[in-house]
């Protein structure tokens, strides 16, 4: 049986790609963050603990580019928040995992 893969086409973070504000370079590496999840949940079925674990990793990373951001006066606020949960939830979604959205980024300061 075939593992289930994220289509190719599959748009990551479309709102701060569409957002001058975010530096595209700069999301490029949440994306990266956030591709580390998807390579982990292409692998096949994992328990929700071993998910969350990657989640959570994701979301240190992701935590680690607020002074990024600064630096080419942007920052993770609002409409970043909501694009990268929103990104998250579709990848989750699309691979059958049921984490509530607040525990998926349980780790988040941004």
């Amino acid at each position: 049986m075939d593992t289930l893969k994220l289509p190719a086409d599959f748009a990551f973070l479309p709102d701060m790609y569409a957002d001058e504000y975010f530096p595209d370079k700069q999301v490029d590496k949440i994306k990266k963050a956030i591709q580390k999840v998807v390579a982990h949940l292409e692998k096949g079925p994992s328990s929700a603990a071993k998910t969350q674990q990657k989640l959570d990793q994701m979301t240190i990373a992701i935590n680690e580019l607020q002074d990024d951001f600064e630096e080419h006066d942007s920052e993770l606020e609002t409409g970043a928040r909501e694009s990268i949960a929103e990104t998250v939830q579709r990848i989750l979604t699309h691979f059958g995992v049921d984490i509530d959205m607040e525990d998926a980024l349980q780790e988040r300061d941004w």
